[in-house]
């Protein structure tokens, strides 16, 4: 994990009460794992691998999708929408990966005894990185992504310009991979939602910290509009949204939703050119999603009781966006490109200023 300071420890008033990894780990069993590929001048990509039960355990899980804007890709969305679960990992890469990494993916699923079937259609999404990496080049090969796909752990995880991340741009800062959790308090279930977020999107003049009009201040170095408001917007975010409430696909679709809100609060609008497309899945009910005898029963929480876990999917997006900023160092990659951090003292000395500090 990076040694970075994340949102909370800089002060910034985030909602609500993260997990103890305050990451989308704090889901029992999911795992996550990075292969990330920095090289010479122009290589800034890599790949992100989540499995929801744990590499060992291909048992699928109930999910939904919700794309916010759809310039973008997700493959395998259409069943999850259709079907209603989530068949082995879930991969983010760069754009023009997609299709490796889904090849490899079932290749992976197939050495692992891990194919409910004679066919597998994974979830494989991504963002653009082409600012920062030779995206032409198509260096994520087949062992990155098995890399990821084995290295998949528990625990706290790294943050920053790691995995699908490395060559990300947020906000005309350095983006990337980020994670949160929220656990939810007893009377509300006590349950966990997590988000992990790959983000790659929004103008300088957009970001808001808590309310806080950051990009407004922060306007030099901002390679593509020079800090000026062209009301125009590209680029993309991928958010995958975990939780051990028990809740079915329609309702899962509901929380995906949410995580909308969450990049709302950090200031975008979602553009046109920009890819938002959000994933949640729940591990509850095991053995229930593709029951092996043809019949399951399940536990689900009341429509009624949702709402608790809609506001901690809207929180840990945000705060997960902010933590891939905050952990991701000034890069510079293709063409010369220069794209810098987000600088941690200004943006607290601006919270200060605005009285939105803790």
């Amino acid at each position: 994990m990076t040694d970075k300071p994340r949102a909370r420890d800089l002060g910034i008033p985030l909602e609500g009460a993260p997990g103890a990894y305050n990451a989308i780990t704090d889901v029992p069993n999911v795992e996550v794992g990075f292969a990330t590929l920095i090289e010479g001048d122009s290589v800034r990509t890599g790949v992100t691998a989540l499995h929801p039960r744990g590499k060992a355990d291909h048992d699928p899980v109930f999910g939904g999708v919700f794309s916010f804007n759809g310039n973008g890709e997700m493959t395998g969305a259409a069943w999850v929408d259709e079907g209603g679960f989530v068949e082995g990992p879930i991969c983010i890469t760069n754009t023009h990966s997609v299709g490796l990494v889904r090849d490899t993916v079932i290749d992976w699923q197939i050495k692992n005894t891990a194919m409910l079937q004679k066919w597998s259609c994974p979830v494989v999404t991504e963002t653009a990185d082409g600012w920062l990496n030779d995206m032409y080049g198509f260096h994520v090969r087949p062992e990155h992504v098995w890399q990821a796909l084995e290295s998949a752990e528990h625990g706290p995880l790294a943050e920053g310009s790691v995995g699908g991340g490395t060559g990300m741009i947020c906000f005309e800062f350095k983006g990337g991979t980020g994670t949160s959790s929220q656990k939810l308090p007893e009377k509300f279930g006590g349950y966990i939602v997590g988000a992990l977020a790959q983000a790659n999107f929004g103008r300088r003049y957009q970001l808001t910290v808590a309310g806080v009009p950051i990009g407004l201040h922060l306007t030099e170095d901002a390679f593509l509009t020079r800090g000026k408001n062209p009301l125009q917007e590209q680029g993309s975010l991928i958010v995958i949204i975990a939780t051990n409430a028990p809740l079915l696909p329609y309702q899962l679709k509901r929380v995906a939703k949410r995580a909308t809100l969450g990049m709302a609060r950090t200031g975008s609008q979602g553009g046109n050119y920009s890819g938002d497309i959000f994933l949640a899945f729940s591990t509850a009910n095991p053995g229930v999603a593709y029951p092996a005898g043809g019949m399951g029963h399940i536990d689900i929480l009341p429509n009624d009781h949702l709402d608790p876990i809609f506001s901690a999917a809207a929180m840990a997006t945000e705060e997960a966006i902010l933590n891939a900023m905050l952990a991701a160092d000034t890069m510079t990659g293709k063409d010369g490109l220069r794209v810098p951090a987000l600088p941690h003292g200004r943006l607290q000395d601006l919270l200060k200023q605005y009285n939105r500090f803790t």
